[in-house]
């Protein structure tokens, strides 16, 4: 970090010395993606030739002629084409950063990029109507860890769950819930008279038998007959005589979501606040949104219905804000909602949403600008959905159908520090396949088993160093650390917290997994060619240190992950 601050620094002061260069523009600086080319590289004279009608290579060659460097800090400058400028840091520059990891510790990687701000990260937000699938897995793990990467780079961050208990989806719930009651009762003969069922058809094709009062499109899971008899355990036949399905979809949304707070412990995952749908109802906010649009012409009334005149704003087709038997959609309580996040002061508001909202969350950012909001302070993540594969065949899930595996059942399987690694280790954009037989692979194949095994191998190393006599010290003489993988693995581990950084920026967690697993590899390749213990006291003590500096990058970023760092695993280790 400190590095790319002052080379920037030395490039706009060099910038300032050629005519033509606009105000304001300002260098950016990359790590290359070949090693030979250097630590960091700019492509300013790339950008800056259209500005001084020049080539490239000219004014990267004289570019690097202006710029004033510290020799002690950066060892080579060097122009090439068809214009980059590459920086190579010196050795002693290096070991200055390594001696800085080592002091930091814990705190490595820690970064004020977003002191100040308040981010607001709303994640997982399912609908209370059944267990937490695979499929909100990804969601929970996603919005999770883009929480701990803002934490990490400053932020302070509140982690919440939006309450979706309104709608049509909740009294299907009850009405669900209340046929299976009514068979509880009657199973138990706490009431007279004969008990009519029908079929229905589950996930796979399959009929079953349900009561004559379940609807059509209800909710089939067996979870769905714990709470009804439960129901009947607590309430007897008292609830018979209920008016409506109000008390049943209190009961079926309380056990719902116990049960979800539940999973989501056991994944670590803790929420902050838990915002409830129902309070936009009660408070009047609805009504303080179609009040706010109204005014502004872009809103209307046809065939009883009100609607959004989102066709002025690019948009192909207007929306329905509420129906013609006065409900409203679903747009106009999320236009509410993030009205509301916006009013809480947040600096960013991060949405972590499946692919199935690419087409709806634009009318809330319309809407938004509409109202005279910040519309650019929401930040949407959209990941595609996840595939669950056993012996090389998807497994399908429904979660009204009753066929779907959920996410206590995925993490009972393979841990949760698999299940959290697996959902991170693709793109948010690329669809995910999750492989049980491979999730389940106690080796190296296993990407997460990997990581681990990296740092726990690096702790074994210390302890069989320690019982030689060889403890790490913070004062040993790093600039013995001169052969090719030591440098190549200082410089792995000193970039750590701009990584960090670039990561929480881009909100694309799987890079973390990528410089993680580069870290491990460059680790791996040091230790091969550089062994410890039985080297001259100072050349092992060096290399200690540098251990000791590669152990603390991998846990902190397998921390960030919400992933464990275990200090042994059942593998051989050498020392």
């Amino acid at each position: 970090m400190a590095m790319r601050a002052y080379l920037q620094r030395a490039l706009l002061e060099a910038l300032r010395q050629i005519d033509g260069v606009p105000n304001g523009f300002l260098p950016t600086l990359e790590v290359p993606k070949v090693a030979q080319h250097g630590d960091l590289s700019t492509n300013c004279a790339l950008k800056l030739a259209r500005h001084l009608h020049r080539a490239p290579m000219q004014i990267a060659e004289e570019v690097a002629t202006r710029i004033a460097l510290d020799p002690d800090r950066i060892e080579a400058c060097e122009a090439v084409r068809p214009g980059f400028i590459n920086f190579r840091f010196s050795h002693r520059q290096l070991y200055q950063a390594l001696a800085a990891v080592l002091e930091a510790g814990p705190q490595f990687g820690r970064t004020g990029a977003g002191q100040g701000q308040r981010a607001l990260v709303e994640f997982v937000s399912a609908n209370p109507t059944g267990p937490l699938t695979v499929g909100h897995g990804r969601n929970a793990v996603l919005g999770d860890t883009i929480a701990n990467l803002l934490e990490w780079t400053g932020y302070d961050v509140t982690r919440e769950y939006y309450f979706n208990d309104a709608g049509r989806q909740m009294r299907v719930l009850g009405a669900s819930v209340r046929a299976r009651y009514e068979q509880a009762l009657h199973d138990r003969n706490l009431v007279a008279g004969s008990y009519a069922t029908k079929h229905a058809t589950d996930g796979v094709g399959r009929r079953v038998e349900v009561p004559a009062s379940f609807p059509d499109d209800g909710y089939l899971g067996h979870y769905i007959v714990e709470i009804a008899r439960a129901l009947a355990d607590a309430e007897g036949a008292a609830l018979l005589s209920a008016t409506s399905d109000a008390p049943f979809t209190q009961a079926a949304k309380e056990a719902i979501f116990q049960d979800i707070e539940r999973t989501l412990q056991r994944l670590d995952i803790r929420m902050d606040t838990f915002f409830n749908e129902r309070s936009l109802y009660e408070s009047g906010a609805l009504d303080a949104v179609l009040q706010g649009l109204s005014g502004t012409g872009l809103l209307y009334e046809k065939d009883g219905a009100t609607w959004f005149r989102t066709s002025a704003m690019g948009k192909d087709s207007d929306t329905v804000l509420v129906k013609r038997t006065g409900e409203p959609t679903y747009r106009l309580p999320d236009i509410a909602y993030h009205r509301d996040k916006l009013q809480r002061g947040y600096d960013v508001c991060v949405n972590v949403f499946g692919a199935d909202h690419i087409a709806t969350y634009p009318d809330i950012l319309r809407a938004l600008r509409v109202l005279g909001l910040d519309a650019d302070r929401i930040d949407v993540i959209l990941y595609q959905f996840v595939t669950l594969v056993r012996g090389g065949q998807e497994v399908k899930m429904s979660t009204r159908k009753a066929n779907f595996v959920t996410l206590d059942e995925l993490t009972a399987e393979v841990g949760p520090d698999v299940t959290r690694f697996f959902f991170l280790m693709r793109s948010v954009g690329r669809h995910l396949e999750f492989d049980l037989d491979l999730a389940k692979e106690a080796s190296d194949k296993n990407p997460v088993f990997y990581l681990q095994y990296a740092h726990a191998r690096i702790c074994s190393i210390q302890d069989k160093a320690a019982s030689v006599g060889f403890e790490t010290d913070v004062k040993a003489d790093l600039a013995l650390l001169t052969h090719e993988t030591e440098l190549n693995l200082i410089k792995q581990v000193v970039h750590f917290p701009q990584a960090l950084c670039a990561v929480a920026e881009a909100r694309e967690p799987h890079r973390l997994v990528v410089y993680l697993r580069e870290v491990a590899a460059a680790f791996s390749h040091f230790y091969h060619h550089c062994r410890i213990i039985g080297e001259p006291r100072a050349t092992a003590s060096a290399r200690m240190a540098l251990a000791a500096a590669t152990r603390v990058v991998l846990c902190n970023g397998l921390t960030v992950l919400g992933i464990s760092a275990p200090e042994r695993m059942e593998k051989r280790d050498e020392a």
